[in-house]
């Protein structure tokens, strides 16, 4: 096959370059794109909610899966870790899974930058209480956790 000339690149509709640059457009398309906190909605109810959740998981009543639209995959991945390591310690205690009873006590704030919450959720249960840290980015115009730390 002989190679082509110069001239004849211009003619082919897609060359490498073109197609990378394509790619390259359409993977920024589809992305997460950053939504900013004015066209998000009031994030206290989302931490509140979210943070139930985790404790729900974390009792063994709730499915870690159910709170996977509502988090990216770095945090569902960890969050879905250290349930599977309660389920096993429970199993090995032969303790059965039972409805977390809790009061959410506080929520505090933080908005370090545009479309970012930091949180932090104090949860009264009655032989502790605990810290739930979070952090949320706006993300394709909802809030979606990208961290989360059970203290």
């Amino acid at each position: 096959m002989a190679p082509l000339a110069e001239g004849n690149a211009a003619r082919i509709p897609y060359s490498a370059a073109r197609y990378s640059s394509r790619a390259e457009q359409l993977s920024e398309y589809f992305a997460p794109q950053h939504t900013s906190t004015t066209a998000l909605p009031d994030p206290e109810p989302f931490l509140r909610n979210l943070t139930r959740g985790v404790l729900e998981v974390f009792s063994g009543v709730r499915h870690v899966e159910q709170l996977a639209r509502w988090l990216t995959e770095d945090a569902f991945r960890r969050l879905a870790i250290r349930a599977n390591l309660a389920t096993r310690a429970r199993s090995a205690r032969g303790v059965a899974a039972a409805r977390p009873v809790h009061s959410i006590v506080s929520v505090r704030c933080t908005m370090p930058a545009d479309g970012v919450v930091e949180a932090v959720v104090i949860v009264s249960a009655p032989a502790r209480t605990r810290a739930v840290a979070l952090r949320l980015e706006g993300m394709d115009s909802r809030w979606r956790c990208t961290s989360l730390a059970l203290l």
